[in-house]
This record gives structure tokens, C-alpha cells and sequence, in this order.
């Protein structure tokens, strides 16, 4: 079995190495979250350990339990410190806390992998992603509602070629894993990199 934390621990290790590398004007760029920069996902990846669970159920009220709406309130919180403090409190908090440590550290694990990779692709610096840690993050991401993956994938085969993980059943989707979570997670950026009879029904649903 997965040793998650260890898992956890390494991907917010490399974020934040990642992080460190970057100019201000790489901080100021789009990711594939639709109106946020590398800084606001950075800024969202770590506000959950910030908060901590009574800060997070907080902003959930104030937020009228607008998913959305709270983590909009969790990035703005957060919203006049510089890179340098940012990638500090990644360091800090390189062993999750709060909500981020739920589910014995898997939406840590999985929600950073999948920002990570909204910074990484549009700023055109691919990785490897090691495969225990794919095919963990992999299996979350499927099942874990705040991601909507169920509805994306229902009726598809996901198959990644590059790691043994599968998922589901019917018409398949094949592709290496990264691109395989990616697309699953709503990230139309992954689909040219899929192939299979279920591609397009996943596409529309993921420009839909």
C-alpha cells in the first residue's frame, strides 16, 4: 500500500522547487484554471493548510457552502503575499494540515498534482510524474466529488498506457496517465494526447 503522506510530502517538495525557478512574469501567467495565475493556484493549493478545518468551515459559511465562492475568498486571503512568501508556505506546510490532510492526505496529494499541473503545461515545463504517485492520485481523482470526474467519465474505459491503472467500463480512452487525469479532471488542454472510441464523448464532455 501507498505511503500517501510520503507521497504528499514529495509532490509539494517539487512544487515548490518548481516554484522557486520561476520569473514574475511566469507568476503572473494563465494556468488551466480559467482566470487564475500561477500565483492564485499556488495560493488556492496551500490555503486549505492555512485555514485549517475551523477556517475552512468559516469560509464555507461565509461562502453561502459555495464551493467556488470559498475558495475565490481563500485565494484573496491570501492575496498580498510575494512569491517568495508563497513558496515559504509551501515549505512550511510541506506535510499537509487542515482539509488538504483529509482522507489520509489524498486530496493534498491530489488536488496539488493536478494544479501542479495547470501551472506546468501552459508554461511549457512538462515532468514525469513518478507512477506510484499517478496511479494513486489517479484513483482519487475518479471518485472525489469536488473534481466531477464521475459524470466526465461514466460509460468510458480509462486505460493509461505509461502505468498499470484502469478505470471503468465501455467504449475506452487511452493515453498516458498525466493526460488521462488531466482530461478526467475537466482539462480540455490533455485531450489531444488521448486516443480511443471513447475519446469523443469524453471531449464533449469536457467542453461542454
Amino acid at each position: 500500500m501507498a505511503d500517501v503522506l510520503a507521497l504528499a510530502r514529495e509532490e509539494r517538495g517539487e512544487l515548490a522547487d518548481l516554484l522557486a525557478t520561476l520569473t514574475p512574469e511566469q507568476w503572473d501567467a494563465p494556468t488551466l484554471c480559467s482566470g487564475w495565475s500561477v500565483r492564485d493556484v499556488v495560493a488556492h493549493v496551500i490555503s486549505y493548510d492555512v485555514q485549517g478545518m475551523t477556517g475552512f468551515v468559516r469560509t464555507l459559511v461565509q461562502s453561502g457552502f459555495s464551493p467556488d465562492r470559498a475558495n475565490r475568498r481563500a485565494v484573496d486571503a491570501l492575496h498580498e503575499l510575494d512569491p517568495w512568501n508563497l513558496v515559504d508556505l509551501v515549505r512550511r506546510y510541506r506535510t499537509p494540515e487542515g482539509v488538504a490532510a483529509r482522507f489520509g492526505y489524498r486530496v493534498a496529494l491530489t488536488d496539488g498534482t493536478i494544479h501542479h499541473q495547470d501551472i506546468r503545461r501552459p508554461l511549457g515545463l512538462p515532468r514525469t510524474i513518478p507512477p506510484e504517485r499517478l496511479r494513486t492520485v489517479l484513483a482519487f481523482a475518479v471518485i472525489a466529488p469536488p473534481i466531477h470526474a464521475a459524470h466526465r467519465i461514466r460509460g468510458l474505459r480509462l486505460v493509461a498506457t505509461d502505468v498499470d491503472w484502469t478505470w471503468g467500463k465501455g467504449p475506452e480512452v487511452t493515453g498516458p496517465g498525466e493526460a488521462v487525469l488531466m482530461a478526467a479532471a475537466g482539462r480540455a488542454d490533455a485531450l489531444d494526447e488521448l486516443d480511443g472510441p471513447g475519446l469523443g464523448t469524453l471531449a464533449g464532455r469536457v467542453r461542454a
